[in-house]
């Protein structure tokens, strides 16, 4: 289906819970969040109408995040529910790793085709400092036992996930970067964008993509993937994505659709309305997720002077 400004839109992200085993500083508050009450969690059932109805309107891709969606229970019906509907062609998760090698097999099993993680340092007091972490003595070491064990299952090019954060992990780039050398990882550096928590940050913090490549000349440009241009250093197995919200907004080829694990459905990141679809069925779910479509805004002019306007932080949409 396309929306009024003949966008495709094909591309739909399901935030399957607000929780998650990290509290990272840009994504949620200190304390954490509230336990919202189980019945006003999206269902399964629910969550499986509404991919059926948007693949039947051109839906072709879906990727489940969270909060972190591993820890949401159900997460591996869920997707076995999702990759049988006729009609997607790819069905995604973007996961912190943490659960990752007790999930792995399972997942694939389920129908999972990729997998994204998420992973802003390679150092592990910086990484449990950033995400609060109190879940592993080692949690970097047993993210990558993560990743070894879905390598293992079968699946291909692993995503890496780095919010670029000045200050913080830019000492980092060409560590990061290294990691492309002998595996077939695509580590994808994310700017940081005035969203949630990260609303009142120092503009020291918000650093554009065009750092990566000062830091490492010798990328090589080698095509996009969807909204990431793509880079690698010649004789490197892997590649390098940038992901530049601010410095390079993509809105005219936005073909996204997100539904939130309280089931809202929001048509742009940055935007405070949503449209509540958790109590809606049959032609009235259907008409709700075609109007969020038709009413997708043209653009939001992001910038650090210029927040977003969404009212919810990063756990509650999933990015």
């Amino acid at each position: 289906m396309r929306d009024s400004y003949d966008r495709s839109i094909d591309y739909l992200r399901v935030s399957v819970t607000d929780l998650c085993n990290l509290r990272c500083t840009y994504c949620m508050p200190e304390h954490g969040v509230e336990k919202a009450d189980h019945s006003r969690i999206i269902s399964v059932d629910k969550i499986e109408e509404i991919v059926k109805i948007c693949a039947d309107l051109g839906t072709r891709k879906v990727r489940l995040t969270g909060g972190e969606p591993l820890v949401r229970r159900g997460i591996i019906e869920i997707c076995h529910r999702i990759s049988a509907i006729p009609g997607i062609e790819e069905l995604c998760i973007t996961t912190n790793g943490i659960l990752l090698k007790k999930y792995a097999h399972d997942l694939k099993l389920a129908g999972v085709d990729r997998l994204n993680v998420s992973l802003d340092t390679l150092d592990e007091e910086k990484y449990k400092k950033l995400t609060r972490c109190a879940c592993s003595e080692h949690p970097i070491k047993q993210i990558f036992e993560g990743i070894e064990a879905a390598k293992k299952e079968g699946f291909g090019t692993i995503k890496i996930n780095t919010v670029l954060l000045g200050g913080v992990n830019d000492d980092e780039i060409r560590s990061l970067v290294e990691l492309t050398r002998d595996e077939d990882f695509q580590v994808r550096f994310i700017e940081l964008m005035p969203i949630g928590e990260a609303k009142s940050w120092d503009k020291a913090t918000f650093i554009p993509n065009s750092t990566v490549l000062e830091k490492v000349p010798e990328l090589v440009p080698c095509g996009e993937s969807g909204v990431a241009h793509l880079y690698n250093i010649p004789g490197y197995k892997g590649m390098v994505g940038l992901i530049s919200p601010l410095s390079n907004h993509f809105c005219s080829t936005c073909n996204r659709l997100r539904l939130t694990a309280d089931g809202k459905l929001k048509a742009c990141l940055h935007s405070n309305k949503e449209t509540s679809v958790i109590d809606l069925e049959g032609d009235a779910l259907r008409e709700a997720i075609i109007n969020e479509i038709k009413n997708k805004p043209r653009n939001y002019d992001l910038s650090v002077s210029n927040p977003s306007s969404s009212d919810r932080n990063m756990n509650q949409i999933g990015g």
